[in-house]
């Protein structure tokens, strides 16, 4: 037996008991499946520094849907790119000039 379905044995178990504590605790579903989704989907986007496309792609979903339930999550995607800023467009090199040096 490999070791990925004894990992898999145990991530199951442990959400089990998340979800009894979670039950116990009187958190309503929709509360449980909304916080979920909003740290699976964080865990994802810091796994790929806010990126967007590789997230989604990763999760199994067009970037369109990973983006609207960015947005109904409330999630502040900017936090989870933190020092992979793209230069100012004046510094950049315009199309022409990245053909110029080809």
């Amino acid at each position: 037996m490999s070791a990925f379905p004894r990992k898999r044995d145990a991530v199951r178990d442990q959400l089990e008991a998340l979800i009894l504590q979670m039950y116990k605790s009187n958190i309503l579903y929709s509360e449980a499946v909304r916080e979920f989704k909003k740290r699976f989907i964080v865990t994802v986007l810091e796994e790929n520094s806010g990126n967007q496309c590789r997230a989604a792609r990763q999760l199994g979903m067009h970037r369109n849907t990973l983006s609207r339930t960015i947005t109904e999550l409330k999630i502040d995607v900017r936090q989870l790119r933190a020092g992979t800023k793209r230069p100012p467009r004046s510094t950049r090199l315009s199309p022409y000039d990245k053909k110029a040096i080809r």
